[in-house]
This record gives C-alpha cells, sequence and structure tokens, in this order.
C-alpha cells in the first residue's frame, strides 16, 4: 500500500475509470471486448476494447491481464478465464479499499489517506492526499466510493503495489559476494502460487555463477586483508603473481565452492526468519513500516548469518590456505575443531554481525532513495524503469553499503585467519582495530577495498545474465 500510495503521487494523470455507460456485467464487458465473436479475448481485442471504452490503461497492461489470466496458453482469454481473472483481482482491490476505510463508512476522504500513510511510516500533506483522491474520484466529491475505486484500478496494473515491487525489487538479482541485504520482498501472490522459490532458485543460481566468475578478485580481497600492510604492501599484479607461483591457476578459485555451497541455505533461512520477523515486529497485522522492514531485516541476516557462520570461517581458511594445506572443506573442518575447538568456527562473528546494520540501513535507504527519484523524475505510464537504471541504483546501495561496513569487514576476516598466520597472537576486535589505526592509520581499515569494487560490475553482470535465464527456463519470465 505505501508503494501503492507513491505511484499514485508520481502517476497523478493516469485515469482508468470506465465510462459510467459502458458494460454493466462481466458478460456484456466480455462480449464488447470480443470483437471478432470468436468467445476469445486476445491482446490486440483487449487493448482495443479498453481503449475504445474509454479506459487508459499503462503500456502492456493488456498483455499483462492475458498473461496473468491464460490459464491454457492459448494467447486469449475465454470468458471463464475472463472472469476468473476479474473476479480474483476484485477482490484484492475490496480488501485494500476496507483496510483504507477507517471509519467504514463506504468511502475514502483525504484524512483516511493522510492516516494510512502515517501508519506506513509517511507524513504527506493535505494537498498531496487530495492529489491522490483527484486521480480517482469521478464524481468530483473529493471521496472515493468502492465503485470509483474498482473501475479505476480494474484495468490498470501499472499503478500497483505489485508492479513496483516486481520491478524495484534488486537483491535477487545482484548478487557481489557479500551476505548481508536486506532478503526478498514477494507479493502475497507471488507467495501463494509458489513463484517465491522459483525466484529464490533463480537467484541462487545467480549468485553461484556470479560468485564463481569472480572468485579470483575475491581470494585476493581476502589475501590483501589479511596480509597487506603499510611495511608489506600487496600490488594487485603482485598479489596475483604470488598466488599464480604458489598454486597455479586453479589456487584462484580456492574456497569459492563453500562460498558458493553455503547460498542456498542462507536464502532459505533469511527469507524464512524474515517472514516471521515481519509478523512479530509489525505494529499492525499485514502492515510493515520502512523501519519495521529494516529491523526484520536485519534480524533475519543475523540469523541466517548465526546458522551458516562456521562455513563463513571455512571459506576464509580454504581461501588462505597454501598447497597441500588441507585436502577439502571436511578436512580443513576436522583440523580446526581438532587443534582449536568448536569456539574457532565463531571467530569474528561479533564484527560480522555488527557490519549488518550499516550495510542493510544505508543498501536500503540509498535503493529507495534512487527509487523514489526515478518515480518522481520520469515514471510516466510505468514503474518500469527498464534494467540499466535498475541495475545502476542496486550498484550503487550495495557499494555504499559495503563502504559502510568494510572495516568491519576486514577485522571479522583477520579474526577469521588469525590462527592460519604463523607467529600471530589471538586478539579481539577491539584489538585488532587499535593496532590497525595505530599501525596502519583509518585507510588500514579498507586494505583490499580495490579488487571488492573491481568485482561487483562482472558479478552483477554475470548476476543479472544468468537469473533472466534461470527465469525463462522456470517458467516465471513475466
Amino acid at each position: 500500500v505505501f508503494l501503492w500510495f507513491k505511484s499514485l503521487l508520481f502517476f497523478p494523470h493516469c485515469r482508468c475509470a470506465a465510462s459510467q455507460d459502458g458494460p454493466k456485467t462481466y458478460e456484456e464487458l466480455f462480449a464488447k471486448l470480443d470483437a471478432n465473436k470468436d468467445g476469445k479475448v486476445d491482446v490486440s481485442e483487449l487493448r482495443a476494447g479498453l481503449a475504445a471504452m474509454g479506459i487508459k490503461s499503462g503500456k502492456g497492461a493488456a498483455q499483462k491481464i492475458i498473461s496473468s489470466g491464460d490459464k491454457d496458453e492459448d494467447e486469449g482469454l475465454d470468458f471463464s478465464e475472463f472472469s476468473k481473472y476479474l473476479k480474483e483481482h476484485e477482490k484484492k482491490l475490496k480488501l485494500t479499499f476496507k483496510s483504507l476505510d477507517k471509519n467504514n463508512d463506504g468511502r475514502i476522504d483525504h484524512t483516511e489517506i493522510k492516516q494510512s500513510l502515517a501508519d506506513l511510516g509517511l507524513d504527506i500533506s493535505k494537498e498531496e492526499a487530495e492529489k491522490i483522491l483527484q486521480s480517482i474520484d469521478v464524481d468530483g466529491t473529493m471521496t472515493v466510493d468502492w465503485n470509483e475505486w474498482r473501475e479505476h484500478f480494474l484495468f490498470n496494473p501499472a499503478t500497483n503495489l505489485q508492479e513496483i515491487i516486481r520491478y524495484w525489487k534488486h537483491s535477487t538479482v545482484l548478487d557481489i559476494g557479500e551476505s548481508l541485504a536486506i532478503p526478498d520482498e514477494f507479493t502475497e501472490e507471488e507467495k501463494t502460487s509458489g513463484l517465491w522459490w522459483k525466484q529464490l532458485s533463480a537467484g541462487a543460481m545467480a549468485g553461484a555463477v556470479s560468485r564463481t566468475g569472480t572468485a579470483p578478485l575475491d581470494r585476493m580481497k581476502v589475501f590483501m586483508q589479511v596480509h597487506a600492510t603499510k611495511s608489506n604492501k600487496i600490488s594487485l599484479s603482485g598479489g596475483f603473481k604470488q598466488m599464480l607461483k604458489e598454486g597455479g591457476v586453479t589456487s584462484l578459485w580456492r574456497g569459492n565452492g563453500i562460498n558458493v555451497l553455503k547460498i542456498a541455505p542462507e536464502t532459505a533461512i533469511k527469507f524464512m526468519a524474515y517472514e516471521q520477523y515481519k509478523k512479530l515486529l509489525s505494529s499492525e497485522p499485514g502492515k510493515v513500516r520502512t523501519h519495521e522492514r529494516f529491523m526484520a531485516g536485519s534480524l533475519a541476516g543475523a540469523t541466517a548469518q548465526t546458522a551458516i557462520y562456521p562455513m563463513e570461517v571455512l571459506k576464509t581458511r580454504l581461501t588462505l590456505r597454501k598447497t597441500g594445506q588441507y585436502s577439502g572443506m571436511f578436512d580443513c573442518a576436522k583440523k580446526i575443531l581438532k587443534n582449536e575447538g568448536v569456539k574457532a568456527f565463531y571467530k569474528g562473528y561479533i564484527p560480522n554481525i555488527l557490519g549488518i546494520i550499516p550495510y542493510a540501513g544505508i543498501d536500503l535507504a540509498i535503493y529507495e532513495s534512487l527509487k523514489n527519484l526515478w518515480l518522481s523524475k520520469y515514471a510516466k505510464d510505468t514503474a518500469n524503469p527498464g534494467i540499466l537504471v535498475l541495475l545502476g541504483c542496486g550498484t550503487i546501495s550495495s557499494s555504499c553499503g559495503q563502504v559502510a561496513s568494510y572495516p568491519l569487514a576486514l577485522i571479522r576476516t583477520r579474526m577469521q585467519a588469525q590462527a592460519s598466520i604463523e607467529g600471530s597472537k589471538q586478539m579481539s576486535m577491539s584489538q585488532i582495530a587499535k593496532k590497525i589505526l595505530e599501525k596502519e592509520g583509518f585507510f588500514g581499515l579498507y586494505r583490499g577495498i580495490l579488487p571488492n569494487f573491481m568485482k561487483v560490475i562482472p558479478a552483477v553482470s554475470i548476476s543479472y545474465v544468468v537469473y533472466e535465464n534461470m527465469r525463462y527456463s522456470l517458467g516465471i519470465q513475466k
């Protein structure tokens, strides 16, 4: 609802209300749209029929309606499919209308719109609330009844929550090797239809291929985080030469296996925890404010990280291992357990958990700001900004989140790697931070950030290409 209101502010002239003299029943409406009287309404007939009735829908709306309702995949809707689509759509519209009608008088006025948005954490002026009403109000009463609401939204999927969520979701598409982002937001339709698990599967596969493609840069980042100092400067070319000399080309992918393996359990735990935390933290059932979403996302991230953190430690140790040190991840785990005990699997846990807050907070805030900026300036008939804008917004927000949390990530990695560094004594988070600041200065906290930034663009590109192909393969391509 929050995003739907925002969309109305951005698309105030997008009128899709049918003429008052138009067809009143589904049968009449279907007969009017079925121009060639073949018992089926296709995209061109729907588009022409809606235009003839004065219903202005967003770009591609006719195709979306046909795709949503066409159960037998014959590229058209028969009367049964047509009426079923409208009934289901109307049911959702009715629920939304009732949730906004605070005093249950059958009409929505500007005060109820203001109150609903305030409940979601957004304060708007009386003028802005009236602007929303004017875009729907047919009879000029400055209130909206059910018929006006229904006629305005029945054939216009361009100004609803589902489209904005579908287009502006970024965490499924982007995987740059970090595990701290806010989990995905799915519509109720996606949850009930089972599309959510297909989207998560597509995202997990995209992440696996992306991480594998950028593994050499990720290993270089970890290598520089642990070994680079003011006195032991390691350049990109020098670091790669060292790694190649020590273990050959395949050594550039050390630690990648477990980095890919942890994607699936982490994604599943984070998603399930996020849904539960949203229910626990929401002040009203079904309504989640922005700060509640951030808190739920951060807690879900912390829950997932707690569950899979031993895999994070194994990834760091395997990434830094020398040739012949471990025969594989199980051998690595066995040796850590034998020599250092169970506690070793949670070294660096505190800075890792603390890093979720700045990363998730800044990533979410910047992405929302960039999204709203684009919607307010450029959105006309649709919430779809195009893939370049989406990837740009996601890349910028995620990179800013990384900059904010990077010092904590560096401290975490050094704590995870302490036992594998010869002559290194075991230090706490504060001791490591103090030592870095004393010996290397503030910028010492950003060792290895260059290869980290270098992997962002290829990681995003690979993620997107694989994600889209997976969506097509799983039958969820829109």
